[in-house]
Formats: C-alpha cells, structure tokens, sequence
C-alpha cells in the first residue's frame, strides 16, 4: 500500500531545516501532495519528543503510515517502527544514544541555528534508556541508509544491529549522508511511492 501519512524524525542538535529534512519536504510538496508530510521540531528531551510524535500521529492510518529518521532520530524512528508496525527509513540511525549523549549533557546549540541553545539534562540519559529497544520485529518494514564514513557513530555498531533488514552499506561517505538525493528511488520505493 502507498504511503498516505509520512514522518521524518531529526537528530540532536538539529531541526527540520536539515538538509534531509528539506529535501525530502520539498519532494513530496512537489511529485506526492496528497501525503500528508509531517517534520516536527523536536523537545530536548526524549520522553517529551516521544509524547510529541505519538500524540501527533495517535490518528494515522497504521497500515499507510511511515517513519524516517536520521542519527538520534533514527533511534526515535525504531522506536515508532516497532510500535506502530509501519515502514520506517533510517538514515545513520543511532544505536546507544544513552551512552553515546551522556557527554554532551548541559548547554547546547542548534546547529541549523547556532544563536538557539537548549539544555541536556541528565535526566535525558535515564529516558534514553526507557526507549531502548530489543530484537526488532519485521525486519523488512525497514531500510536503513549505512555509511562507513560517518564521522560520529561506529558504522559497525549500526551494520550489527540493522544488517538482518534491507540496508545500503556505503563505502565511504559522512554522518550527514550528503548523498541522500542518490538514494531517494529506492527510499520512495520502499514507501510504495514511484521514483
């Protein structure tokens, strides 16, 4: 079935101005506008994002829904996979934020807007940590967009955890995935949306 609702989930320290994100908003705005596209800011904290994007997707149609998400938002996007049992692209997906963010608690800035900053509490960590999944179920609902270049998570931690599922493991390339626009068929094809 064709993707009808989609939701693209940022990383730390970034927002809906992603190139990603705006990319993939400006697409759908122009070859897809009867999908309902929907790429919120998201709160610091994990345990109030999460409320924010169920709440928000509390009335989309389960079996027509998706889920992107890129590096922490990649973990959020797992999260909201596994629960409401849609289709999900993950882009870089972070796999232990819990432990990989504990160094960055406190001050922080938007890096799409350096003049915004927010706290990291250390709260975050514990609520990290409730969002942590096991096994995950279904396997080819998902794909994930891996490369070995990525400059702040260890692309062999990602390949271990998301290589049971359709994956594209990238020689090369960054944490970003700069090349995202190369990869857009076979991301809309795995929504159900023609290239």
């Amino acid at each position: 079935m064709p993707t009808t609702h989609l939701l693209y989930l940022h990383g730390f320290r970034s927002s809906p101005q992603s190139f990603k994100a705006r990319l993939m908003a400006e697409h759908m705005a122009r070859h897809y506008p009867q999908v309902h596209w929907w790429c919120p800011q998201l709160p610091p904290s994990p345990a109030a994002a999460m409320r924010l994007v169920l709440d928000g997707i509390a009335h989309w149609p389960r079996s027509s829904m998706a889920v992107m998400g890129s590096s922490l938002g990649g973990f959020y996007a797992t999260y909201v996979a596994e629960h409401t049992f849609c289709r999900a692209v993950l882009i870089n997906p972070a796999v232990n934020p819990a432990r990989d963010l504990e160094r960055y608690i406190g001050e922080q800035t938007q890096w799409h807007a350096p003049e915004e900053s927010f706290y990291f509490a250390p709260e975050y960590v514990g609520e990290l940590h409730a969002l942590t999944l096991g096994e995950l179920t279904h396997p080819e609902r998902y794909l994930a967009l891996l490369a070995k270049g990525d400059e702040v998570l260890d692309w062999r931690e990602m390949h271990v955890r998301y290589s049971a599922m359709p994956h594209v493991l990238q020689e090369g390339g960054d944490h970003a995935l700069s090349n995202f626009a190369d990869y857009l068929p076979q991301v809309l094809r795995h929504l159900g949306l023609q290239a």
